[in-house]
Formats: structure tokens, sequence, C-alpha cells
């Protein structure tokens, strides 16, 4: 077993911690079960584990794309069996049950987005290899993974609405293993700050990420502000990540607040007291990706699943003091073939 006491003082500090910044219902299991993991394997591999890869290591292929690896393998095998003297055909199935076809369309639109001659950039970025992903895509000799072409896709689409006004400090709830950090730190953007703000075992994933990326130096953890009354967020170092309770802490101003695919894994009341705390920190923009028609519902205990869904109507009406610049599902995010609406919202600050 091995040794994590940063893990350890985070988990026990957020027993005594409001309902609101508990797991919830989606996540308690889930929690659990990647703190197992990660004190059973180390972090070496950590983008490969099991519970990693279902909740916060989105993949293309399996198991995103809704094949086992075992099933993808036996889908191919047997297409080339079927098929044997037809390359063409078995490099397309190989493609698409790899993931490498929905990722190429994800990389098409944002080359076809982005203006590599404004800020953010958006063009420069590779991803690191920290974790050993299962999944990484290279296009043009950068390496990519779901996760960082979501974020990539989500930032051209808020850059279209900038007209120059590039944010310099970003304040994320839910930020997974660190991605978005990691993107902005590659976007030449001066002064940068950015803040993820999670419920452990993930803001520690997310610290190691970090640090890994941008050295440790260069990181705010929870272990280092976990005794501050409260937290200047301009005396925070470049990136940081903090635990869920922390927000009620932070002081300051931010210019852009980002929610990737996780404010849905959550209670109306949770994501109410968040938005309030953010709206707090006044920032200009927001940028949200969810569900427009919300997380499944769980059916029974032991399933996956929210109590009850938060639907876009929802975001718009927790935040009364903020216009609703633009809405897009195609083709920044994503329709699933099962008919749900992974749905981007940029929203502006009224004056």
């Amino acid at each position: 077993m091995n040794d994590f006491p940063e893990l350890d003082l985070a988990q026990a500090d957020m027993q005594a911690q409001r309902e609101v910044y508990q797991p919830t219902a989606f996540w308690r299991e889930a929690a659990s079960r990647i703190a197992h993991e990660l004190r059973t394997h180390g972090m070496g591999k950590f983008r490969s584990l099991p519970a990693a890869l279902g909740f916060y290591v989105p993949t293309y292929g399996p198991p995103g794309i809704g094949f086992s690896r075992e099933q993808a393998v036996l889908l191919l095998e047997d297409a080339c069996r079927r098929l044997p003297q037809s390359r063409k055909p078995q490099l397309a199935i190989g493609q698409f049950l790899s993931g490498e076809l929905a990722a190429l369309n994800d990389y098409r639109v944002l080359l076809a987005a982005d203006n590599p001659a404004r800020l953010p950039h958006l063009h420069t970025f590779s991803e690191s290899e920290i974790g050993a992903p299962v999944e990484q895509l290279v296009f043009d000799g950068r390496r990519f993974s779901r996760s960082s072409l979501n974020y990539l896709l989500g930032l051209a689409l808020l850059k279209k609405h900038l007209d120059g006004d590039v944010p310099r400090t970003i304040l994320e709830i839910g930020g997974g293993f660190g991605t978005l950090g990691e993107v902005l730190a590659a976007a030449r953007i001066p002064d940068l700050r950015y803040v993820d703000i999670d419920i452990p075992p993930n803001s520690y994933v997310a610290q190691h990420y970090l640090s890994g990326v941008l050295g440790a130096e260069n990181v705010s953890t929870y272990a280092n502000t976990r005794d501050h009354n409260a937290i200047d967020i301009g005396q925070l170092r470049p990136a940081s990540a903090l635990c869920a309770w922390q927000i009620e802490k932070l002081q300051g101003k931010v210019d852009l607040f980002v929610n990737f695919i996780s404010f849905q894994e959550m209670e109306p009341p949770v994501v109410r007291n968040y938005l309030q705390q953010v709206s707090r920190l006044g920032p200009r923009w927001m940028l949200l990706r969810n569900m427009r028609e919300g997380k499944q519902v769980r059916d029974g205990a032991g399933t996956v699943g929210v109590c009850e869904p938060v639907v876009s109507g929802d975001y718009l009406e927790m935040l009364p003091e903020y216009d609703l610049v633009t809405r897009n599902v195609l083709p920044y995010g994503v329709r699933t073939v099962d008919g749900f609406h992974s749905e981007l919202l940029v929203l502006r600050r009224k004056p």
C-alpha cells in the first residue's frame, strides 16, 4: 500500500464539512473507489485505472465509446475475418472503435474555429504523458486526449466572443485531473492564475498532475493553504488545486469561471451554492459544458446517477446577473448516440 498523508488529511477534513461540500450521490461511491485505487496502485498510472476511466478520464475509444476494450478487440477481429482482403474497411472499423475518427473530427473543428493570431493561444498545446494515459491521439505532431480536446473546443468557442478581453485569472470547479490548467499554461496568457476546486481525491490527483506539468513550486495545494482563514487569489501560485469547502475562503476577483461535465453530476442545491460563491468573485465570463437534459437519475441502490438532474435552464435561472451569449451542441459539444446533448453555454456578466 502507498502512503498518501495529504490525501488522508483532505479526506478526513471533508467529513467535517457541510453537506454541499461532500460527494453527491453520483460521486459518493466513485470517490471511495478512486481513492482506494490510488492507494493500491500509486500515482504512476492514475489515468489508466478503472475508476478513473469510468469517472474523470474521458476517452473517445473504450470505455467512453460504449464498448469495453475486449468487445472492441472482438469486433475488429471479426471484421478482419469476414473481410480478409478489404484493408480499407478494416482500417475504418479500427479507427472507429479506437476513437480516432471522433477525435479527428474534434481536432478539425478546433483548427477551423481557432484564430492562432489571438490570445489565448490554443494551437501550441501538446498534452503531457503523466499518469500513463491509455489513449492519446497525435495530430500534427501534438498529443491530445478527449479531456484536452473538450477544453480546447470550449475555449475556441469562448475566444470568438472575447473581443480581446483575455481572462487571466480562471476558476474551475470539478477540474478532473487538471487538464484545463495544463491547456491554459500553454496558452501564453500573461500573469496567468488558474484555480481548481474539487473534492478529494480528485483535488489530490489534480495537484499531482499540475505539479508534474508545471513544477511543484508553481502549484498551491490544500496542505499549504489549509490553515488560512482567507485565501487571497492574487497571492496564489500560477496553478492551485484546492478542496471544495475552500471556495468560501477565496478572496479577490476572477475573470473567467469554467465548469465542464461535473455540475451535471451534482444535485441542484450543491450547484446553486457553488454558483453563489462563484458569482461573489465576480467573473466577467462563464463557460459551462453539461448535459442539456441533465444526467441520468439513479434507479436504485448501487446504480450510478443523480437524485435530481440539473438541466440547462437551471444554470440560467441560478445566474440572474449573467446574460447568455451563446449556447452550442454542434460542433463544439456532443450529441450522443442515445439522444442526449452535451451543451456549451457562454455567459457574460451584466453591466
